[in-house]
């Protein structure tokens, strides 16, 4: 086969378009090695003009022209889409799975000769370049396919690599936790307007101290319970807060929501 573009997209959502824009943006690959699929042609004329890279509705017509397949597509319909790609992709190519809770042994599952596929976790700060993916290979994918799918998501943010095993605690940990830390963002600003600041003012603040915060963590190297300590003074007003925290069970409740979604991504790996 002679393959004609670098890089197919099976699906054309949010996070393919993150990707999208952090590769071209970076360098990594020219828009006309890009083909991207989707079923909505709204979307597809939104890629081409905004990223003027090629597009189809035919899954099977771009995966058989890639070198790198990217799986880009919800675990609902992934069944469907290894469906069109079955009887045109080979051993030559590589397989990239960004689809939450499904195994490589399971996409695997679907053609007739070993594989080289490797699953990556991302998450959405990507789409602002600062996400961080977890990649993992699967049983017949190279080194060579790691570093390969490695460069493709550090244009999006930092990458981790882990064994296949721990790829549904990613997903209940980084994959599900930017929801987790809006969420705290957003009590955060609601406390404020509670207490007299204006909507604007709260949210400003509530943001900007949760990404202070989270660089501290990672250009210090301190442990964050180190970190705490350094704001929390004899009688304060921060001990007095965290006290009110640990009355809430707020930590727990953090684990349960990793635990929660953990789990639930290992339903959708079975379904």
């Amino acid at each position: 086969m002679a393959f004609t573009k670098r890089l197919a997209f099976i699906g054309g959502g949010n996070m393919a378009e993150a990707l999208l824009r952090g590769i071209l943006t970076s360098k990594r690959v020219r828009p006309d090695e890009v083909l991207a699929t989707d079923i909505r042609e709204d979307r597809l004329a939104y890629l081409r003009t905004t990223y003027h890279i090629e597009t189809s509705t035919s899954n099977a017509d771009a995966a058989g022209a890639a070198e790198t397949v990217l799986l880009a597509v919800k675990p609902q319909v992934m069944s469907r889409a290894l469906d069109d790609l079955r009887k045109v992709v080979n051993e030559q190519q590589l397989l990239i799975s960004i689809a939450a809770g499904i195994s490589t042994a399971s996409i695997g599952e679907a053609f007739l000769r070993p594989m080289r596929i490797v699953r990556v976790m991302p998450n959405t700060p990507a789409l602002v370049l600062e996400g961080v993916s977890a990649l993992a290979r699967g049983a017949h994918a190279t080194p060579q396919d790691l570093d390969t799918a490695r460069s493709l998501f550090e244009a999006v943010g930092t990458v981790v690599v882990v064994d296949e095993p721990l790829m549904d605690a990613v997903t209940g940990l980084s994959g599900s936790g930017p929801a987790y830390v809006f969420l705290v963002i957003e009590a955060l600003s609601d406390a404020g307007v509670k207490l007299g600041l204006p909507r604007n003012v709260a949210l400003s603040l509530a943001a900007q101290t949760v990404r202070g915060a989270a660089r501290m963590v990672l250009e210090t190297g301190k442990h964050p319970g180190e970190l705490k300590d350094m704001v929390t003074s004899p009688g304060g007003t921060t001990i007095a807060g965290l006290h009110a925290l640990e009355q809430a069970a707020v930590r727990a409740a953090f684990v349960n929501a990793v635990e929660a979604a953990t789990v639930r991504s290992r339903e959708l790996g079975k379904q």
